[in-house]
Parts: structure tokens; C-alpha cells; sequence
């Protein structure tokens, strides 16, 4: 007589359509149930899809709460995040109730580099402001006072944070003719790409300030008048961190009144920003982008397959690749 065949694991994702073969392949071992709506779902919508689950893959956008960790229920093993930054996780939480959390590092560094590099080019250069009057019509004769921004090459640019995506960007810094320099609070050593300085040093020396720092605590508004105040005023701010590290309220009075040259944001709070008339769309001197740091497909395919890979080995009694930083691999 044949014995009852053993449950699958169930395993909930946050949005469909989702990059790369991670999710498909996660439906020939699991049960998988997939998000179906327009639009992202609600916490309470995420709670009702997460509940009895083992696994959860989700956005960096999404909140992991005390309360969706309970709705899923005991079930829970591991919450995968398609996301390198993991400010949206309540880990305390995740920890007390033995639920493993991982990210996606490694797989995105180079494909966000690329985009502060641009920011940085963007807006030092006041681009956008060259293309705005090409498509508004206002391209005229040739003056020497037209359409003049600063240079990028033999420029200072300061990093705030040293990890995966800043050395990165100094990489490509290098190839750009700029001296490079950094802050890191725990790890103090220079390298052949760049040398430590402390955090008041790089804020008043750079000519390009590069904010590559995780969203916590210690870091939020890290970015605020007082340290907008002790930039050069003919500085650039760029932020492909997160939203909150940047006052933002602070860097448009800093840009408004000159005491700042311009400044690019990948990153934002309250995001997504949907008002045409928002302040930090209609800034001249400011370029924004809407959180497009790792939007390529091979490297948003990456991250879904690294997600994916975190639940299978997760599930299978084996350590999770990749957990956030200082947290269990295993339960």
C-alpha cells in the first residue's frame, strides 16, 4: 500500500514576469505561486500570497515585516531578496523566528557602476539641459558661453562607502583621468585604486562626491546641510545608494542657491515619484533617474537566478549562497 506522497514545498514570488529562467526553474521542483496583479501587491495582499509558504522571493521594494513573517506562518524557512540593498527587511525579526534572508551582491556591482558613471558625466556636463534645448528648438548659433558645464577628467571623486559597486566606480574613475579617494568608517586601508581620507577631508576636497553606502540607521540623512555646506560649490553630489542617505530637501536649497553645482540621484525616497511637478524633476541642475542602477537584462536575470538559487539550496537542508551580511546561512 502506497504511503501519502510527500508535500512540496511551497514557494510565493512577489511580481511575475520576472527576468531570467530563476522563477521556472523554481516550478519544476516547488509549488509556486506567483503575484498576478498590475500592480505590486500590498502588505496585506503580500501576507495573504505568502501565507504556508516555505519559501518567498521578493523586490528590494517590498516590506519584510514582523507582521508578513508572521502571516506566512512557521512554514517560513527563507525570504530571497532579487535585491542587493536590504534597508526594506526588518532582520531582527526575520532572525528571532528563524527565517534566512539573503541578497543578491556580486551579480550587479559593474551594471550600477556604469549608471553613476553616467550620472557623474551627466551632471557635471548639464546634459540633459543640452538636450532639453535640441528637442525644445533652441539650438542656435555657436557661442563659447553655450551649454558649459565642468570637466570630468583630472577631477577628485570621493566615495562614500568602499564596497562592491564603489570600487567599481573607481575603476572606471581611473580610466577618466580622476584621483580617487574614500571613506569607509570600518575599513581604513587605500588599494591601487584609491586612498582612505577621512569623511570631512572628502567632502571638502572632491569635486564629485559618489554616495555608495547601504540605507541604515547610522547612515540615514548621512547627507544633510551641514554636509552639503562643506562641499566645494563647484561640486557634484551623485546617489546610487539609497534615497534616504540624502537629505533631499537640503540638496535642492543647496543647489537653488549655488552653493552646490549639480547632482545626480538613482535613488529617491518615496519612490516611485510620479508628480510631473515634483521639485527633484524640475531641478535644472539636478539628474534623476528612476532607480535603473542594475536595469539591464542580464543583470536583472542575474539577480531573479540568485534569488532563485537561495531558495533551492535553502530548501534542500543546504546553506543559502548568499544571507545578508552577519545573519544565519541555514536554519
Amino acid at each position: 500500500m502506497s504511503g501519502t506522497p510527500p508535500r512540496r514545498p511551497r514557494v510565493a514570488v512577489s511580481r511575475t514576469a520576472l527576468p531570467g529562467g530563476g522563477v521556472a526553474r523554481l516550478t519544476t521542483r516547488f509549488d509556486v505561486t506567483a503575484w498576478t496583479g498590475t500592480q505590486p501587491p500590498a502588505p496585506a495582499e503580500l501576507a495573504g500570497l505568502a501565507q504556508g509558504c516555505d519559501g518567498l522571493l521578493v523586490l528590494g521594494s517590498d516590506r519584510v515585516d514582523a507582521a508578513l513573517l508572521d502571516a506566512a506562518g512557521p512554514a517560513l524557512r527563507v525570504v530571497a531578496l532579487a535585491s542587493m540593498g536590504y534597508d526594506s527587511v526588518d532582520v531582527t525579526a526575520a532572525v528571532e523566528r528563524g527565517v534566512v534572508v539573503t541578497h543578491t551582491p556580486g551579480v550587479l556591482a559593474d551594471t550600477t557602476a556604469d549608471v553613476a558613471m553616467a550620472l557623474i558625466l551627466m551632471a557635471r556636463r548639464r546634459l540633459p539641459a543640452t538636450m532639453d534645448a535640441l528637442r525644445g528648438g533652441s539650438w542656435g548659433a555657436f557661442r563659447m558661453d553655450a551649454f558649459l558645464g565642468l570637466d570630468v577628467h583630472g577631477a577628485t571623486l570621493g566615495l562614500i562607502g568602499y564596497g562592491q559597486i564603489a570600487r567599481a566606480v573607481a575603476r572606471r574613475a581611473s580610466g577618466f583621468g580622476m584621483r580617487v579617494q574614500h571613506h569607509h568608517p570600518r575599513r581604513r586601508q587605500d588599494d591601487a585604486l584609491s586612498r582612505w581620507v577621512p569623511f570631512d577631508e572628502l567632502l571638502r576636497t572632491s569635486d564629485v562626491v559618489s554616495v555608495h553606502t547601504p540605507l541604515t540607521d547610522e547612515t540615514s540623512g548621512m547627507i544633510g546641510a551641514a554636509e552639503l555646506a562643506r562641499m566645494k560649490p563647484t561640486a557634484t553630489l551623485v546617489n546610487t545608494g539609497r534615497g534616504g542617505v540624502v537629505d533631499e530637501e537640503a540638496l535642492l536649497t543647496a543647489l537653488r542657491s549655488g552653493n552646490l553645482h549639480s547632482a545626480g540621484l538613482d535613488v529617491m525616497t518615496d519612490e516611485p515619484r510620479t508628480d510631473p511637478s515634483d521639485p527633484l524633476l524640475t531641478e535644472p541642475h539636478l539628474v534623476v533617474l528612476p532607480h535603473v542602477g542594475s536595469a539591464t537584462e542580464a543583470t536583472r536575470a542575474a539577480m531573479v537566478e540568485l534569488a532563485a538559487r537561495n531558495i533551492e539550496e535553502l530548501l534542500d537542508g543546504r546553506p543559502a549562497p548568499t544571507p545578508l551580511p552577519g545573519t544565519p546561512a541555514i536554519t
